[in-house]
């Protein structure tokens, strides 16, 4: 069987004995603790692999990532465990679309945890919501999934959405 490295969905959704073996990055732990405590305690219990990925790693998934347009939505825990599974060659285990869109992308395998998964490949841009500007690609995740800060022309809220 191969390797497969979990999301947070994985980790709160999985039976226990399944996620055994299994990969996660560090900075899980933060938002398990955040979204579900108790299962950040007994989670301890299962032979889980807690891996941060090398800088290296990290450079080709923010590559990857910069090219979709997808760097925008994901969080630091989101490019960590797509840097893992690039690193390792392992199956993504998610139910987040912007990562399973990366991993398709990129040629890897990945699976859902109890969504159906996505049915198409996607490429993202930043748009103002004001003058409706394209705005660059960032060069590193946002800190807010939905925050992309203000258009540099008219002063408008940009968002993300969907490249034509």
């Amino acid at each position: 069987m191969a390797e497969e490295v979990l999301d947070t969905a994985a980790l709160i959704a999985w039976p226990m004995n399944r996620m055994r073996g299994c990969f996660a990055v560090p900075s899980q732990r933060v938002e398990l603790r955040r979204i579900a405590p108790e299962r950040e305690i007994v989670i301890d219990s299962v032979e889980l692999q807690w891996r941060e990925p090398t800088a290296n790693s990290v450079a080709k998934a923010t590559e990857i990532a910069r090219l979709s347009g997808d760097i925008a939505g994901l969080s630091e825990t989101d490019l960590a465990i797509f840097a893992l599974v690039i690193e390792i060659q392992a199956v993504l285990v998610s139910d987040d679309y912007r990562l399973q869109n990366l991993a398709e992308k990129a040629g890897l395998i990945w699976k859902s945890v109890t969504t159906e998964g996505i049915q198409a490949m996607w490429d993202w841009q930043i748009i103002c919501s004001g003058c409706k500007s394209i705005q660059p690609i960032p060069e590193s995740t946002s800190p807010g999934k939905k925050d992309f800060g203000k258009c540099p022309d008219c002063g408008a809220r940009l968002r993300i959405r969907k490249k034509y």
